[in-house]
């Protein structure tokens, strides 16, 4: 999106003079597929660090005792030992509202997280300031050399310092497990993704840090109670000062990134973003316009009428186009009231799509060899092998509208990006043939996976196969792949009667202006 589109003065994010383009050029995007290939690269880059490196971070939810590695370190002694030897560890974590370590929300996490690295000389500070309902949800890392501008690096993605997250292509799940949904049984696995950032866009990620961390209000939004955790937690109510930013890292390859964040209206206003910022929403509205063959989703939710609109109204515009999304099989949490309103938001989002082009839209869920379905938490956007996204967002009204998000659009400018006869695939091409080989079974080269608009065909006969395996009582060889047909459970006549507003209000509610609400326009 241009500067105009975005229409947000007042950050310094992808800041310059009006001709200059409102992202970042010359960079190098790593795709991190699965949480324990992310574990394993911030790893090695926080290893590798000295006194007077730099280390900030922003975190949904954090597990101190989450292992990097199947032998450790954990990530809270990791950072700890960081402080100790004087690199500068800095972070943001969302003061949530759940108590229970084990439970998928724990205030009582972060801020365990938050003190262990404190007490080393660190300073991780619990982040409330955010729109009523609201949360912070954005996942980051900035590491950034002392002497060496060539080696700073950022990770952006959707997976949280958190326990059930250190999964692989095997999907046998996390040892360090969270609470789910009995069916994901007790380590249930778990599919995510991030990206590996070099070159001018980590200034980019890190100013993004800034704004947040220098925001003048308080941590705790000025309420008693809020102000009695902060003081009970031991934490200030306000950031010290950051030091003094170095200038950006150099060039580092042919990647285009544009940094789209959400913020929610709120009263105090973000200084940054006074009147809320939508550009997550907004660059999804447009590249689901400009779609031609295919939009491709990794999503945790599907839900709202704004998004399924979107995506409706590019089908009925577009007829080559075709639309295939991943959601996990269940909620995280479907009991008697926490599983109705999440899945009639998926049931009505499903629907809106389907009804636009019931041939040319397909939604699978994933499950492992041994049949234990895959909890979809990442959080990826392919368009047409030109246009992809990886980030904190997802495909609902609150990641679009409330919560704090941050998500990186990549276009790959190379001759491959270009499509340039003779030249290698585009980054987001290669992306989409790695995700498609490992949920359907097939190898990376598969001439099959060329053509994008072949994509619909590949995993409807893939799920297929699977689902008549089961159907026919497992007692043959079983086929390749991990995709099954989706269908949600449905929820009756008299749990819509609640389940209805308990979705509008309260599990995906409406951060924006009122006179955009209701409407489809962000």
């Amino acid at each position: 999106m241009s500067g105009a589109e975005r229409e947000h003065s007042a950050t310094g994010v992808h800041a310059g003079p009006a001709e200059t383009p409102a992202w970042s050029e010359g960079n190098l995007v790593r795709p991190l597929i699965h949480g324990a290939t992310y574990f394993a690269r911030l790893y090695e880059e926080l290893s590798a660090l000295q006194a007077g490196d730099r280390v900030w971070f922003t975190d949904w939810r954090g597990d101190g005792d989450e292992r990097l590695k199947a032998d450790g370190p954990a990530i809270g002694e990791l950072l700890t030992r960081l402080a100790r030897i004087g690199v500068e560890v800095r972070g943001l974590v969302w003061r949530s509202h759940g108590e229970r370590i084990q439970a998928p929300m724990s205030n009582r996490s972060n801020e365990l997280l938050s003190r262990q690295i404190n007490d080393a000389g660190g300073e991780v500070l619990l982040d409330q300031r955010v729109r009523v309902f609201g949360c912070h949800h954005q996942k980051l890392f900035v590491i950034r050399s002392r002497t060496d501008p060539s080696r700073d690096v950022a990770f952006v993605g959707g997976i949280d310092l958190s326990h059930s997250r250190r999964d692989d292509a095997d999907h046998l799940g996390d040892p360090q497990a969270v609470d789910m949904d009995p069916r994901y049984g007790k380590q249930p696995p778990w599919h995510d993704a991030a990206v590996e950032l070099r070159g001018p866009v980590v200034a980019d990620v890190l100013e993004l840090f800034a704004e947040r961390w220098n925001d003048p209000h308080p941590l705790d939004r000025r309420t008693p109670y809020r102000m009695l955790l902060q003081r009970l937690a031991d934490m200030p109510r306000h950031p010290q000062p950051l030091p003094d930013t170095a200038p950006p890292p150099p060039p580092a390859g042919p990647h285009a990134v544009q940094l789209l964040r959400t913020y929610g209206v709120k009263h105090p206003p973000f200084p940054f973003a006074p009147g809320g910022e939508r550009s997550v929403a907004q660059a999804y509205t447009k590249a689901f316009s400009l779609a031609r063959s295919l939009i491709y989703i990794e999503d945790q939710y599907l839900w709202s009428a704004e998004v399924a609109a979107g995506i409706a109204g590019a089908l009925e515009q577009n007829p080559g186009l075709n639309v295939i999304a991943v959601v996990p099989r269940y909620p995280d949490s479907d009991g008697p009231l926490g599983g109705p309103p999440k899945r009639l938001g998926q049931l009505h989002a499903i629907e809106t799509i389907r009804r636009a082009a019931p041939d040319r839209f397909g939604v699978f869920n994933l499950e492992n060899r041994a049949g234990t379905p895959i909890y979809v938490h990442a959080k990826i956007c392919i368009i047409d092998d030109t246009w992809f996204t990886c980030g904190s967002d997802n495909f609902n009204r609150r990641s679009w509208t409330t919560d704090s998000e941050l998500t990186c659009a990549v276009i790959d400018t190379s001759a491959a990006g270009q499509e340039t006869p003779g030249a290698s695939a585009s980054l987001a091409h290669r992306v989409r043939r790695q995700l498609w080989a490992e949920h359907l079974g097939l190898d990376e080269d598969d001439p099959r996976f060329r053509d994008p608009a072949d994509g619909l065909g590949l995993w409807n006969a893939a799920a297929d196969a699977l689902d008549g395996w089961h159907q026919a009582g497992s007692r043959s060889p079983r086929p390749a792949g991990h995709a099954r047909h989706h269908t949600t459970d449905p929820v009756s006549r008299l749990q819509r009667l609640w389940a209805a507003p308990a979705n509008r209000f309260l599990v995906d509610p409406d951060g924006r202006p009122r006179k955009l609400r209701g409407t489809t326009k962000f």
